[in-house]
């Protein structure tokens, strides 16, 4: 058994993408190719805003949106310190802070209640992540940040297809929503890409600039920019991948369909706010023995993750950056608690019975 299945993902989609990487080593525009700008445009439609991005990772797309935020040295950024250490890495690599709220222990999102509490006159952004594929509370994050005349990135690495409260889509909520095309994501490629989006054309044109040198027009260097750029074959394969996006979205709701069916009730399975629509990034759950179920599923050929198992404040080279000792209990708790079973659009219920027959003698 797979944790996540891409060969059997890629078999679907063989042909086509196998004719779309052809035909860029064909017309041989590895950068800049005309499938970078088809991608932009279908991304920025699918999602309903004005400008999509590419990048050439998730990580990047968050670092060159503080950058065209100005976001610098002495800032502080206020993010959830139960993620993936990028979001918290780009703030560290413009010289900025990061400020933690603690998380909701269902959702795992970022706490709106808490986070008032965190601003001060050095905020200068809010980067929620809508982690597991779900999104944050970005209505009434959004709301706060008004009031206080901050600028909101959403982090939507794991969420991409997601949707909120029926009408809004993931990555069309914020001044810039940032995603990861990594290939174990949603939507996936076969290597490092991202994208950011924006509805705010100054935004929009400054991250073109950024993610390309700081370059306008060939030579002419405007302005501190990166190598950021997502290249023609990456674009080739997400377009095809993308025709059959919605497909693998139903797909992944019905295998968690059958997780929420025959999951024991000894583990707390996702929970997803009532007004989300989940794309289940990953397939999350609390264990309370986590070591014990991890070894009864590996000695069953199972394989399992653990995203994330210390939190950011935790984090070694945090040490040699902060003296500051912080807590976060509700990121602690779930850290040392959670477990990512096998998931994938292509998993079988028969499979999902297999896990879940294991899982059901942890209860005992």
């Amino acid at each position: 058994m797979q944790f996540i299945d891409l060969k059997t993902q890629y078999q679907q989609n063989k042909a086509q993408i196998d004719a779309a990487i052809a035909r860029v080593l064909d017309h041989g525009q590895f950068l800049f190719g005309p499938e970078i700008d088809s991608l932009e445009r279908k991304l920025a439609d699918y999602v309903g805003v004005k400008h999509c991005i590419s990048m050439s990772s998730g990580t990047t797309a968050l670092h060159i949106a503080l950058m065209a935020l100005n976001v610098q040295a002495g800032d502080e950024v206020i993010t959830a310190p139960f993620s993936f250490f990028a979001a918290a890495e780009v703030i560290y690599l413009l010289g900025a802070t990061p400020v933690y709220v603690d998380i909701n222990p269902k959702t795992y999102l970022l706490n709106p209640a808490l986070l008032e509490a965190a601003i001060t006159t050095k905020t200068k952004a809010i980067i929620p992540v809508s982690l597991y594929g779900q999104c944050a509370d970005m209505d009434a994050i959004n709301t706060i940040a008004k009031r206080h005349g901050i600028s909101v990135i959403e982090d939507a690495a794991q969420s991409f297809g997601a949707e909120y409260k029926n009408i809004k889509s993931c990555g069309s909520m914020s001044a810039i929503a940032c995603t990861s095309f990594f290939p174990s994501k949603p939507l996936g490629g076969y290597g490092d890409s991202g994208a950011c989006f924006t509805n705010d054309d100054e935004l929009a044109a400054r991250m073109r600039l950024i993610m390309n040198h700081g370059q306008q027009g060939r030579y002419n260097h405007v302005m501190i920019g990166m190598n950021g750029r997502m290249d023609t074959l990456q674009a080739a394969i997400l377009l095809e991948k993308f025709s059959i996006f919605e497909m693998e979205i139903a797909l992944r709701e019905k295998v968690a369909g059958f997780y929420r069916t025959h999951l024991p009730d000894c583990l707390m399975s996702p929970v997803i706010a009532q007004y989300n629509k989940s794309v289940y990034a990953q397939y999350t759950v609390q264990v309370e023995d986590r070591e014990m179920a991890q070894r009864l599923l590996s000695e069953a050929g199972i394989p399992t993750a653990v995203h994330y198992p210390i939190g950011l404040h935790q984090q070694p080279v945090i040490a040699s950056i902060t003296a500051k000792t912080q807590h976060f209990p509700h990121t602690e708790y779930c850290a040392n608690h959670v477990l990512s079973l096998p998931f994938h659009p292509y998993l079988q219920e028969e499979s999902v019975n297999e896990i879940c027959a294991v899982l059901e003698t942890c209860c005992v």
